[in-house]
Parts: structure tokens; C-alpha cells; sequence
């Protein structure tokens, strides 16, 4: 192959059973033949970007119609043995029990993993997976991303517990309820529900299901 070629890949998150996972494909054919890499494929010539990703995250995954956003375009030159290869990785945050895998075309199969335990990737994907977790552990910092893994309406232990798996560490409950309810991204509502023995915990909900505040919540 002796001209430029581009492609897309698309790095998946979803929380299942209080753990952040990734979803993976397993390769068909060579190079990398069944290594599990990130979803993804070659641009048409006819295509845009963001369509090209949406058409090989279904191809190979059975997912459609996700909200994503671009991540970055990475292009080392010996980051596909085929030739010379530039990839455009887009990511985004799902709910996993809405959508059903099927893996088709060049991918044997799909499955999502916890990303503690993603081992030895094909291509550069495990750069590209590592750069997806920072930008989306950020990205929590201060948007409201997390409303795509949450019920309408939510308390906010739900919420904090949500941040703790995605961020992989402990948040000081009265410090995160603090700054959270300070921002005033939250709605608090007449509802209720009970939280363990305790007395029935306030529901909540976002105000927008896009947004973006001036400062950090942690």
C-alpha cells in the first residue's frame, strides 16, 4: 500500500455491576487476526468522519444511533503493518442494557471488558483506549456526561457512586454534595426512594442533559 489511508475507531464505555468497561471486537483476519482490538474500519471516499464511525460501530457491533464525540487523530507511521494509516478515534458513554452486541462482518465477536483487565490490544488501540479513559474521567469533571448512565431521576449516592467507578477513586460525600448542588445543574424533586435502612434519600435530576459548568465538581 503505497498511499494514505484513513480510518476510524471507536472507543465505547459503559458501568456494568459497579465497573467501567470497554467495549472490544475480536479481528477476523489479518493483521492482528483474532486480537481484540477497538471497533472501527476504513472512510470511504464518499463518506464523512462521524458517518464512517457510526457505519463501522454498527457493522461490527450492532450499535446505532449513539450520541459520540471526536477524541483524537492519531498517525504514527508504523501504527498499522498494512501501510501507512491515520485513525480518527471518537468516544462516548452508553447505557449497556439498551443496546444487543452482534458482531458481523471482519469482527468474530464483541464484548465489553472491564478496562482493569484489557490486556494486549492490536495496533496502537491500547494507547488510544488509555487517551479515551482520560479524556472521559475529564470530561466527568465538568459536564454532565454521567446523565446517560442514570434513570431520569436519580439520588445523589446514585450519582457519587457513578463518578467513584469512573473516576476508580473514593469521593468525599459531604465535599461532592457540596460542589455539586453549588453548580446548580441539579433539580431536586418531590420524590423519594429508600437507600438501604436509612430514611427515604431526595430524587434528583439534571437540568439539561447537556452541559457544561465553569468549575470542577471534583
Amino acid at each position: 500500500m503505497d498511499k494514505m489511508l484513513v480510518t476510524v475507531d471507536i472507543v465505547l464505555f459503559t458501568v456494568e455491576h459497579e465497573t467501567l468497561k470497554v467495549l472490544l471486537v475480536q479481528r477476523k483476519f489479518e493483521p492482528w487476526k483474532d486480537l481484540m482490538v477497538i471497533p472501527g474500519g476504513f472512510v470511504r471516499l464518499d463518506e464523512d468522519l462521524e458517518k464512517a464511525a457510526k457505519r463501522e460501530l454498527f457493522e461490527e457491533t450492532g450499535v446505532n444511533n449513539i450520541y459520540m464525540e471526536q477524541l483524537y487523530t492519531f498517525g504514527n507511521p508504523q501504527r498499522d503493518p498494512r501501510g501507512r494509516v491515520i485513525t480518527v478515534t471518537y468516544y462516548s458513554l452508553i447505557d449497556s442494557t439498551k443496546i444487543k452486541l452482534k458482531a458481523s462482518t471482519d469482527a468474530k465477536n464483541a464484548k465489553w471488558f472491564p478496562i482493569s483487565k484489557v490486556s494486549k490490544l492490536g495496533f496502537d488501540h491500547n494507547l488510544i483506549l488509555d487517551y479515551a479513559i482520560k479524556r472521559l474521567r475529564n470530561k466527568l469533571n465538568y459536564t454532565t456526561i454521567a446523565f446517560q448512565l442514570l434513570p431520569q431521576l436519580f439520588t445523589l449516592t446514585e450519582l457519587q457512586k457513578l463518578y467513584e467507578i469512573i473516576l476508580d477513586r473514593k469521593l468525599d460525600k459531604r465535599n461532592f454534595r457540596k460542589k455539586l448542588l453549588s453548580l446548580d445543574i441539579l433539580d431536586e424533586t418531590r420524590e423519594s426512594k429508600m437507600e438501604g435502612a436509612h430514611r427515604p434519600a431526595k430524587l434528583y435530576k439534571f437540568k439539561k442533559k447537556s452541559l457544561v459548568f465553569g468549575r470542577d465538581i471534583v
